[in-house]
C-alpha cells in the first residue's frame, strides 16, 4: 500500500508542487522570522561589543524615571573622585545623550529609523573606536563634527554651516570635521553622532554646564575592570549606575534582542495566518484528489484494502508532502532570513556587518513540526472520506455525489457562535489578563465558523455573480461550474477571505478612528489652529518664544501650549503635560470641573480628569508626589477635578517644565478671534516657525491628517504582510482550476467536440475563476466589516465613538479581486485549451 501510495504521488508532480507550495511558503515565514532574529542577534552582539570594547568601567546616574528618553546627570566634581579612587588609570567625562537633530541642506531635518539614536556628544578625540575622516574636531563654540553617515545623509560638507535642534531651539554651527568607527564604518548601527565642544554639550543636550551623562574610567595595570567597578561603585556611593564595559555590552545587547524578539512575534503572527490560509489550499486539494481517485480507492478496496489502509494510504500522501515542504521552506526560510537580515543591518543609515549565519534549532524544529503538522491536520478530513468510498464504486463511471450540507452547515453555525461569544468577552474587557487570547482565538473560531457556512451560500451567490459575466454560453458554463460544486468552490474562497477580511478589519477601525477624530474635533473643540509634529516616540518640539510671538499677532485671541514628560506617579509611569494657560485650554477643550476649580495653576499644582482621578481616589484637595524626569520628587496639590470628552490626563503648572527632559512645548493651540482671517494668522505663525522644521502649523483637519499618517504607515505594513496569504490565495485558485480541469478532461473534450473554441473555452475557465475569487473578496469584505465593527462598539469607550466604512478601499479589493480570477485562471486556461479533443472524449 506505501508503494503505491508513493507511485501514485511521483505520478502526479504538478499536484505535489501545487498542494506543497502554500506550507512551503508558511514554513519560509516561520523560520525566516526566527533565522532573521538569531543573524541580527549576532550582528547586534558583535555591534556592541566593539562599541565598549574600549571602555573598563563606565559610571552613570540613575534615572529618576523609566522614560526611555530620561538621563540623569552626573555633577562635574565626581570626575575628580573617580579620578582619585585606587586603581583609575585616567577618566573622561562623558556627554552622549539621544536627541540632537541636523538640519539639512534641504531645510529639513534628517530623518532616521524609529529607536535609532541621535546623540548630541562632547569631542574628547579620536580613540581606538573613533577615526577623524576629514578635518578637525571643534575648538570654539560654534564648531561641531558629526559621523560620515549623517553628513551624507544631510548633503553638508566640511565648511558649511549647519543647523541643529537639541533641547534649545535651533543653532547654527560651522562642520569643522567628519568621522568614522573602526572597520570602516560611517555609522554605529545608523545611529546619527553630532560632536559639540564640551561646555556647548553640557548646555545644550544636559541644560546646563558642569554636568555629564557619563563617566568612563580606565584600570591601571593589573587592576581588572571588576575590581575597578566594585571601588568606583563604593566611592560614588547610592544613585550611581557603575558598570565594567562586558556589563554595558549585555544589556545593550539584551535590549536589542528584546527588541528582535517583538519583531519575532510579528513575523510569526502572520506566518501564523499564511499556514492557516495554506491549510484550506491543501484541504480543498485533497478533497479534489481523493475526488478524482474515487475509482481507484475503490479498486483498491474491492482486492483487500481496509478503511485504514485507505487512510493511511492519504496520510503518507500528506506527510511526504509536509516533509519535502518543510525542507524547500526552511531553505527559503534561511536565505529570506538572512536577506532581512542585510536589509535592516543597512537600512537608514545603518552599516551593521552581519556577524555570522544564525540557524538556530528552533527555525529547524518549528519549520518541520509545523510543515509536517499542518498538511496532515489538513488531510485528515479528505483521508476520512476515502476511507468510506464503497468497493462497489469501482464500477460506476462516475464518483460519487456530492453530500447534503446540513451537517457542515449545523457545525459552522455552532463553531460561528463559540467563536463570537469568545470574541464578544474579550472585547468587552472582562477577560481578567486572557483578552488578547481571546480576542485572537474568537477570530480565529469565527473564520473557521464562515469557511463551514461557506457552503452554504456559495451556490445562490456565485450564481448570482456569474450572472454579471454570462452573456455568452462560455460565460454561463463558467458560472455553473462555479455554482455546482458549492464545498470546492467555498474552501477555494476562504482562502483569499482571511486576507481580505484582516485588512478591510483593520481599514474600517482606522476610518472609525479618524471620522470619530473628525466629529469631535468638528463639534467638541474649539481650536482654530494647531502647532504640532508628525507622531513619534518622541513629540516633536519648538521655541516656547513662538507661543508669546503669537499672542501678539492681530486676529489671535487665545494661545496655549503644551509641554510633555514621563513620570513616575505612586510608582506608575504616566504621561504628563504642564500647560502655559489652564483657562484657555478649558475653552478650547470643553472641561468642566466636578470638584475645585480649573483656574491658572500655581506651581506645584496640578488638575486631573475624573477617571483617573476616581482610579487613584483622588479629590481636589489631595497630595499626590510626583516624579518627573528630572530633579526632585515633588508632592503637589490636586486643586481641581474635571470632566471632558476630548481631552484627559494630568495637567501641571507651567513651573514644573524646569524638571521636564525637554523643557520645549510640543503642541500649541491658538484660537482666532472673531471676524479675523484664520488663513492670515496662520500664515504669520507659520513665519515664526522657520527654525522649528520639525514642526508646523494647521487647522483641526491637518492635524488629524498629520496624527493619522502613523496609522496609515501601519495599515500599509499590514497590507504588505498579509500579501503572501493573497498568494496562497492565488495558488489555490490556481490549484483547483487545475485539478477540476483534470477532474473534467472528458466533458471538455465533448464539450470541444460540439463546437467550443480553443478563446472560449479560456473563457469558461476565467469567467470560473472571477467568480470563485471575487466571491471570496466579497465574503471577506463582510467577514472584515463586521469584525471592524464590533472592535469599534468595544472602543466606545476610548473615543471612537463614529462606525465609519471605507467604501473605495473595499471597491479597490474587490477589483483587485477579479484581476486575481483573470491571472490565477491563465495556466490552467491554457491547458483546458490545449486538451485532445479525441483523447479526452475516450478519457476515463
Amino acid at each position: 500500500m506505501v508503494r503505491t501510495t508513493l507511485r501514485s504521488l511521483l505520478s502526479r508532480k504538478a499536484r505535489l508542487v501545487l498542494s506543497g507550495l502554500a506550507v512551503v511558503l508558511g514554513v519560509m515565514f516561520v523560520s525566516g522570522s526566527f533565522v532573521l532574529t538569531d543573524t541580527m542577534g549576532h550582528a547586534v552582539d558583535r555591534l556592541f561589543a566593539t562599541a565598549y570594547a574600549g571602555i573598563d568601567v563606565d559610571v552613570a546616574a540613575t534615572p529618576k524615571t523609566d522614560n526611555p528618553g530620561a538621563v540623569a546627570t552626573i555633577p562635574a566634581d565626581l570626575l575628580a573622585t573617580v579620578r582619585s579612587t585606587p586603581g583609575v588609570a585616567s577618566a573622561t567625562g562623558i556627554v552622549r545623550v539621544d536627541g540632537a537633530r541636523v538640519i539639512g541642506s534641504n531645510g529639513k531635518v534628517v530623518t532616521a529609523l524609529s529607536g535609532t539614536p541621535r546623540f548630541g556628544t562632547n569631542w574628547t578625540g579620536t580613540s581606538d573606536l573613533v577615526q577623524l575622516r576629514q578635518g578637525r574636531g571643534p575648538q570654539a563654540d560654534d564648531e561641531i563634527a558629526m559621523n560620515a553617515a549623517l553628513a551624507e545623509a544631510a548633503a553638508v560638507k566640511v565648511g558649511d554651516r549647519v543647523g541643529v535642534l537639541t533641547r534649545q531651539p535651533k543653532t547654527t554651527f560651522t562642520l569643522v570635521g567628519t568621522f568614522g568607527y573602526t572597520g570602516g564604518r560611517d555609522s554605529i548601527g545608523g545611529a546619527q553622532e553630532v560632536a559639540f565642544t564640551e561646555p556647548v554639550a553640557q548646555q545644550l543636550m544636559l541644560g546646563a554646564t558642569g554636568l555629564y551623562s557619563d563617566i568612563e574610567a580606565d584600570a591601571a595595570p593589573g587592576v581588572s575592570p571588576q575590581t575597578l567597578r566594585d571601588r568606583l561603585a563604593a566611592a560614588t556611593g547610592a544613585g550611581y549606575d557603575v558598570k565594567t564595559g562586558e556589563q554595558l555590552q549585555a544589556a545593550q545587547s539584551a535590549a536589542a534582542r528584546g527588541q528582535l524578539s517583538f519583531i519575532n512575534k510579528i513575523f510569526l503572527g502572520f506566518a501564523g495566518v499564511a499556514l492557516f490560509v495554506g491549510v484550506f489550499l491543501i484541504l480543498n486539494t485533497f478533497s479534489i484528489i481523493v475526488a478524482q481517485r474515487t475509482r481507484e480507492l475503490a479498486l483498491l478496496r474491492a482486492i483487500g484494502g481496509s478503511r485504514r489502509q485507505m487512510i493511511g494510504s492519504v496520510l503518507v500522501e500528506a506527510v511526504v508532502i509536509g516533509l519535502l515542504a518543510s525542507v524547500l521552506g526552511l531553505a527559503a526560510g534561511v536565505g529570506v532570513g538572512v536577506l532581512l537580515a542585510y536589509v535592516f543591518g543597512h537600512t537608514g543609515g545603518a552599516d551593521t556587518p552581519l556577524a555570522q549565519l544564525g540557524v538556530p534549532p528552533s527555525a529547524v524544529i518549528a519549520a518541520f513540526t509545523v510543515g509536517i503538522l499542518v498538511t496532515v491536520v489538513a488531510a485528515v478530513l479528505p483521508a476520512l472520506r476515502a476511507s468510506r468510498i464503497p468497493p462497489v464504486a469501482a464500477l460506476q463511471e462516475v464518483a460519487t455525489p456530492d453530500r447534503p450540507l446540513t451537517r457542515v452547515t449545523v457545525a459552522g453555525s455552532l463553531v460561528g457562535a463559540v467563536g463570537a461569544a469568545a470574541l464578544g468577552i474579550g472585547l468587552s474587557g472582562k477577560a481578567n489578563g486572557n483578552t488578547l487570547q481571546l480576542i485572537l482565538g474568537g477570530v480565529l473560531v469565527c473564520f473557521i465558523g464562515v469557511a463551514l457556512l461557506t457552503p452554504m451560500i456559495a451556490r445562490p451567490v456565485v450564481s448570482g455573480l456569474g450572472r454579471l459575466l454570462s452573456w455568452s454560453v462560455p460565460g454561463k458554463l463558467g458560472r455553473r461550474n462555479a455554482a455546482r460544486n458549492p464545498r470546492r468552490t467555498a474552501i477555494t474562497a476562504a482562502a483569499l477571505m482571511v486576507g481580505v477580511a484582516l485588512i478591510t478589519g483593520v481599514n474600517v477601525i482606522l476610518a472609525s478612528a479618524v471620522k470619530s477624530m473628525h466629529q469631535q474635533a468638528d463639534t467638541k473643540v474649539s481650536v482654530d489652529l494647531i502647532i504640532a509634529g508628525e507622531p513619534g516616540d518622541v513629540p516633536a518640539t519648538f521655541d516656547p518664544a513662538v507661543l508669546d510671538q503669537t499672542k501678539r499677532i492681530a486676529g489671535v485671541r487665545d494661545a496655549a501650549g503644551e509641554y510633555f514628560d514621563v513620570a513616575r506617579v505612586d510608582g506608575k509611569e504616566i504621561g504628563v503635560s504642564a500647560v502655559t494657560d489652564l483657562p484657555a485650554m478649558t475653552q478650547m477643550f470643553p472641561m468642566h470641573a466636578q470638584e475645585g476649580t480649573l483656574a491658572a495653576l500655581s506651581a506645584d499644582e496640578l488638575v486631573v480628569d475624573a477617571k483617573q482621578a476616581g482610579e487613584r481616589g483622588l479629590h481636589a484637595g489631595s497630595k499626590v508626589e510626583i516624579q518627573l524626569s528630572q530633579g526632585q520628587p515633588h508632592i503637589m496639590t490636586v486643586v481641581g477635578v474635571y470632566s471632558s470628552e476630548v481631552y484627559h490626563g494630568w495637567m501641571l503648572s507651567v513651573d514644573a517644565v524646569r524638571d521636564f527632559q525637554i523643557q520645549q512645548p510640543a503642541w500649541g493651540y491658538l484660537r482666532v478671534a472673531d471676524g479675523a482671517s484664520v488663513a492670515d494668522v496662520r500664515t504669520q505663525v507659520d513665519r515664526l516657525l522657520v527654525d522649528s522644521p520639525e514642526v508646523s502649523v494647521g487647522d483641526r483637519s491637518a492635524f488629524i491628517a498629520q496624527q493619522a499618517a502613523m496609522l496609515n504607515k501601519i495599515v500599509t505594513m499590514i497590507q504588505i504582510l498579509l500579501a503572501l496569504t493573497i498568494l496562497i490565495a492565488v495558488l489555490g485558485i490556481i490549484n483547483t482550476l487545475a485539478l477540476s480541469v483534470l477532474e473534467r478532461t472528458r466533458e471538455l473534450g465533448l464539450l470541444r467536440a460540439i463546437g467550443l473554441y480553443r478563446g472560449q473555452t479560456m473563457h469558461m475557465i476565467t469567467v470560473e475563476a472571477v467568480v470563485i475569487s471575487v466571491f471570496g473578496a466579497l465574503l471577506g469584505l463582510a467577514v472584515g466589516s463586521g469584525l471592524g465593527a464590533a472592535v469599534v462598539r468595544a472602543l466606545r469607550s476610548q473615543g471612537i465613538g463614529a462606525l465609519a466604512f471605507p467604501w473605495q478601499q473595499m471597491a479597490t479589493y474587490v477589483a483587485l479581486a477579479a484581476v486575481v480570477g483573470v491571472v490565477a485562471a491563465t495556466l490552467p486556461a491554457i491547458r483546458a485549451a490545449r486538451i485532445n479533443v479525441l483523447a479526452a472524449i475516450g478519457h476515463e
